[in-house]
């Protein structure tokens, strides 16, 4: 069997005159290469240029990345960005109608960060926009004190749901520790998903989809970091991912043995 492929959303960058489509940082690829055994293959930001259906008619799997930039509030009904707010409108009109049609078709899906609050929005949820100014919350940003390796370390605890996919992959613990790198966070969590891990101060860190087809698993945190990856519940959902995409290939054309 050839080896699965999974596409891997990047991002739209402009510097200057010029725009790029496929950025994405190498610790998602090969973390994808490495861990879950798979091809990846970087997906453009194009939005409504893009044949999203023939796109998944190719693919195994989708992992969705990380980013500095935030998703669109009005795709949440949410406040307007500060002018501070990093934006990625070609990546919001790519990833969240791409995340439906995948999940309805129940290809793999895994997401990271801003995955993570993709994911929701694309199901009819919301975010939070500054979750270190909500009282009794704790600064979920990047460290400005630590190196680049020490950023990626674990920050604080979180609780996993008992019997959830999380505690089962790790086999039934109900505590990790996991990095903290972000300022959005999910407030509505959408229908249809389930609370996977929570941070000691209520923020949701997982979520998952059990009425979904196939795989789907959405993480606040970053487990692809190279610093990550040494953990064994990082590398349980990049296998886990791997092991459903190999399962939806093998299944192609004959969909019940997919899911």
């Amino acid at each position: 069997m050839l080896s699965p492929l999974i596409g891997v959303s990047g991002c739209a960058i402009q510097e200057d005159t010029d725009r790029y489509y496929f950025k994405v940082g190498d610790k998602y690829v090969n973390a994808v290469a490495d861990i879950s055994r798979a091809t990846p293959v970087v997906i453009p930001p194009m939005g409504g240029q893009l044949d999203l259906d023939l796109l998944l008619d190719r693919l195994d799997g989708l992992f969705l990345t990380g980013s500095p930039s935030n998703v669109e509030p009005g795709h949440y009904d949410g406040p307007a960005f500060r002018d501070t707010t990093a934006r990625d409108p070609l990546r919001d009109a790519t990833t969240l109608p791409l995340i439906r049609r995948a999940i309805d078709r129940g290809l793999p899906v895994l997401a990271v960060c801003r995955g993570h609050q993709e994911l929701n929005v694309a199901l009819g949820g919301s975010l939070h926009q500054h979750i270190e100014e909500l009282p009794g919350k704790r600064d979920h940003r990047r460290n400005p004190d630590l190196d680049y390796n020490g950023q990626y370390d674990a920050a604080h605890p979180v609780s996993l749901t008992e019997s959830g996919m999380l505690a089962r992959l790790i086999g039934g613990a109900r505590e990790v520790s996991v990095n903290s790198l972000h300022s959005q966070g999910i407030d509505r969590l959408a229908d249809g998903l389930k609370v996977e891990a929570e941070s000691p101060d209520g923020v949701i860190e997982a979520v998952s989809m059990p009425s979904a087809p196939g795989f789907v698993l959405g993480v606040q945190w970053h487990p692809e970091h190279p610093v990550a990856l040494q953990w064994p519940l990082s590398k349980a959902i990049f296998a886990a991912f791997g092991d459903a995409a190999r399962a939806w290939q093998a299944g192609r054309g004959n969909p019940g043995k997919a899911a």
